[in-house]
């Protein structure tokens, strides 16, 4: 295994002191294990908070500033926050008028999300993404797991938040983005665990898996590997499958990176998807290309497509400026 870390054991950490090295502009608490906007707690503004198991970054700490997360808290790798740090990132960003937590739907984030809840001295509202079509249960959920549409979520919340709308108007934009997505992920390679320093399941040369997961979790079959315009469908067509995407605004796609994928061959997907969308009738009023939601040194891509409407592409155009996401200002 190779690796730019010191002791794996200390990774987390190690990442953390980095992050607040990088940007001084977001106070960093490498104690409690949170990444909170330096004006937080901003007066009259619900404050959002999102988290879930290192290992995906940029998400969620990269997504922390003006126009999105208001504070994130990274568990260890693949691991969710633990209820207290969740806590402490709710209590940094509460103005008095209510928190959101945006959560994964994998179980042990939703089970220490909602301990933290319960133990907020502030109105919590969560809202749980669950937009993966590939599966509807796996290792880690009951139901479908919460993957790309979160990232989305993220911005749309966030802009809807700094218009000072109230915690029941920022948590329904929210569940209604959530409602609107789907996603599907391929794998190329699997990913490798800090701490286990090895691949975490084995995959040929010239083999992919379908439907996988952002820890690795098995998809819904093994396939040859195929051209970008074969796989482009491999992800198009069980998402159209599940759901309408026709009329309206159009859509906002995500083609994602897994964390080991070019954005050169991210590109050359996203010219299959789009062409395989329009022949389809799908319109895409917003992009975003890159890797957002990553696993890892994982080789593979993910696409998720949100239904949106006029408010929602709105939001989506308003300013943000965070590590990983700026425009607008």
């Amino acid at each position: 295994m190779k690796k730019l870390i010191n002791d794996p054991a200390d990774v987390v950490v190690d990442a953390l002191r980095g992050m607040a090295a990088a940007h001084p502009n977001l106070r960093v608490d490498v104690e409690n294990k949170i990444i909170v906007r330096a004006d937080a707690p901003v007066a009259g503004k619900v404050g959002i908070v999102s988290g879930g198991g290192s290992g995906h970054e940029p998400m969620h700490g990269g997504f922390v500033g003006l126009g999105m997360l208001d504070a994130a808290c990274p568990g260890e790798v693949f691991t969710s926050p633990v209820p207290d740090q969740i806590l402490a990132a709710t209590n940094a960003v509460d103005s008095g008028v209510g928190v959101l937590h945006i959560v994964k739907n994998y179980t042990g984030d939703v089970m220490n999300f909602e301990m933290a809840a319960e133990l907020a001295e502030t109105e919590i509202a969560t809202v749980i993404t669950r937009d993966d079509v590939a599966v509807e249960d796996s290792l880690y959920t009951a139901g479908r797991r919460g993957v790309g549409v979160t990232v989305l979520l993220e911005k749309i919340a966030g802009a809807a938040a700094e218009e000072r709308r109230s915690l029941a108007d920022v948590a329904e934009i929210a569940q209604r983005v959530s409602d609107n997505g789907r996603s599907m992920g391929i794998a190329l390679t699997s990913c490798t665990v800090p701490a286990a320093g090895k691949p975490t399941f084995d995959l040929g040369d010239d083999e992919i898996e379908v439907g996988i997961g952002i820890h690795g979790e098995p998809g819904r079959r093994r396939e040859p590997l195929a051209s970008a315009k074969e796989l482009a469908g491999k992800l198009v067509d069980p998402i159209l499958g599940d759901y309408d995407f026709t009329g309206g605004a159009g859509v906002i796609a995500l083609v994602n990176g897994m964390g080991g994928t070019p954005l050169l061959e991210l590109y050359v997907l996203y010219a299959e998807i789009a062409q395989r969308l329009d022949k389809a009738g799908v319109q895409i009023a917003r992009n975003l290309v890159g890797s957002y939601i990553t696993s890892l040194d994982m080789a593979g891509c993910s696409l998720t497509l949100l239904r949106a409407d006029d408010e929602m592409l709105r939001l989506w155009d308003a300013p943000v400026h965070t590590p990983a996401l700026r425009w607008g200002l």
